[in-house]
């Protein structure tokens, strides 16, 4: 949906680097920036496999949110996640400046989220949702079957509720703009991939298909590809999830969309479905997860119609305009891999489909611990990944777990 845009060379020379950081979506980004502003004289090597916005920062829904995900939440855990909220609401306070910065101001817009269920498995889920927020006296409004039809056009869902705590955005746009951000004395190299990394004397070597780089320290902000490189795939592992967009919708079908025009909708069950209408007037549904390799695009295509259509039987919706698939970075305990791996080596991955935020906070953070400021107990906020079985273990319980899931969660699908 954006114009071209030029990527920046693929390294193709031997170096050096005071710090190599290998990824350049939200995490990288923010780790780049934060390492200028505490260490200007130092060189900074930002590579990334793909081009700017063509990797998950710019393949995400969209949604940036100021609190922790519904999943997360728990009314005895209230003092954690105010400090968990306020580390995330400063860093979307510093994406919209950043925003505004870079002259991308409407690439996001406050427009708060909907929670919504359709079945008991997923009423009990946004039932302690809103435990929670009364807890910690977060404001909400709770809707029934016909508020939500009135607002959103769809009686799929039972009951839902609203909160003021999100923002929504072209995340392709935002990322492209973070990136114009980036000081002049931050070496970008696009399609540039890391093969491998290991300890050689007092720094790490870095390969490249063309290049070789030695570094003093290595940030590790490629999220589900981490585990290839830190050799730790022990709690890390990549999830792949899928989403569609229509075309614009014409009149006809914007009238029975309900009477906003600009929303998200966030499920409280995990095997429920992401919504979104677009302020351009299309809809973008993301469901599905596999794990190791990704569906076939016409089951992709088959699955994610059904699930939109069961919201929208009035629309008559035939075909998506574009399908995508995305490796999210998922621990099973929900937790982070967070920091200091090896000597030199740091990572900040696992964000399990909340790192537009979280991204951003985790690589400014980790860029301060790298240099040895003080941080957050990050893990104490967050948690901290936790021990996956290898394989085939790993294949054999997540395909026990996700069917368990699914067949609990089969309402809300």
């Amino acid at each position: 949906m954006l114009p071209a845009r030029e990527p920046t060379p693929e390294l193709r020379r031997d170096c050096s680097a005071d710090v190599a950081i290998i990824g350049a979506g939200f995490t990288g980004i923010a780790a780049a920036r934060r390492w200028h502003e505490l260490a200007p004289g130092d060189d900074i090597l930002l590579m990334d496999a793909s081009t700017v916005g063509e990797g998950n920062a710019g393949r995400n829904s969209g949604f940036m949110l100021e609190v922790q995900l519904a999943e997360d939440a728990r009314s005895d855990q209230v003092e954690r996640m105010r400090a968990c909220n306020e580390l995330l609401a400063h860093t979307v306070r510093s994406l919209v400046n950043d925003l505004a910065t870079a002259g991308a101001g409407d690439a996001m817009r406050h427009t708060g989220t909907y929670r919504a269920v359709a079945s008991a498995a997923g009423e009990r889920a946004l039932a302690n949702y809103e435990a929670f927020l009364n807890a910690a006296g977060m404001p909400f409004e709770q809707l029934s079957r016909a508020d939500l039809q009135e607002r959103l056009g769809t009686a799929f869902y039972a009951q839902g509720l609203y909160s003021p705590h999100c923002y929504l955005a072209q995340p392709a746009a935002v990322i492209r703009a973070l990136a114009s951000l980036l000081p002049a004395a931050v070496r970008l190299h696009e399609n540039t991939a890391v093969l491998s990394i290991h300890k050689r004397g007092d720094a790490w070597r870095l390969q490249t298909p063309h290049a070789s780089i030695d570094a003093r320290r290595v940030l590790l902000a490629n999220n589900a590809f981490a585990a290839g490189l830190s050799g730790d795939s022990s709690r890390l592992a990549a999830i792949y999830t899928y989403a569609g967009l229509t075309a614009p919708l014409d009149e006809a079908q914007l009238q029975a969309l309900g009477s906003e025009d600009n929303w998200g909708l966030l499920p409280t069950h995990p095997m429920g479905s992401t919504l979104r209408r677009t302020a351009d007037g299309r809809l973008l549904l993301r469901s599905l997860h596999s794990h190791k390799r990704e569906l076939q695009e016409l089951t992709v295509q088959r699955l994610l119609l059904d699930r939109l259509r069961r919201r929208y039987p009035q629309l008559q919706l035939n075909e998506f305009e574009q399908l995508w698939g995305g490796a999210v970075g998922y621990t099973r305990s929900g937790g982070l891999l967070w920091g200091q791996l090896r000597p030199g080596l740091f990572a900040a991955c696992g964000c399990n489909g909340g790192g537009t935020v979280k991204g951003t906070l985790f690589g400014s953070l980790m860029a301060d611990l790298a240099l040895g400021f003080d941080v957050p107990d990050v893990a104490a906020l967050f948690g901290r990944a936790s021990w996956m079985p290898p394989e085939p273990l790993r294949s054999l319980g997540y395909r026990v777990i996700a069917g368990w899931q699914a067949w609990r969660g089969r309402g809300e699908i």
